[in-house]
């Protein structure tokens, strides 16, 4: 099976808006999503499953890939569902 992805530059899955408030109180982090993707490449399901530590990351992050697209999972020539994990960081350098 080859796994869901999420990294193809012709998605066009824009980045997380960094909440105003995090960036003023100097809140970051990284952000590990579970995502079900659907045959048709979309995400069925998003489940955090590690904290950044702040709860407005988490939301953004959260946000952000429900409305993502990704290339479904294969196997062989048919298109499965399946779940890959999403790491979303949040720097105030970056």
């Amino acid at each position: 099976v080859a796994p869901p992805r999420f990294d193809a530059d012709y998605l066009n899955n824009p980045p997380p808006r960094y909440p105003a408030v995090s960036r003023r109180l100097g809140e970051q982090g990284r952000v590990m999503l579970h995502v079900l993707v659907s045959t048709a490449g979309l995400p069925l399901e998003v489940r955090l499953r590690t904290s950044s530590g702040f709860d407005r990351l988490d939301a953004a992050a959260l946000e952000t890939v429900k409305q993502w697209k990704f290339v479904a999972a294969r196997q062989g020539d048919t298109t499965v569902s399946a779940w890959v994990l999403v790491p979303i960081s949040f720097s105030i350098r970056s």
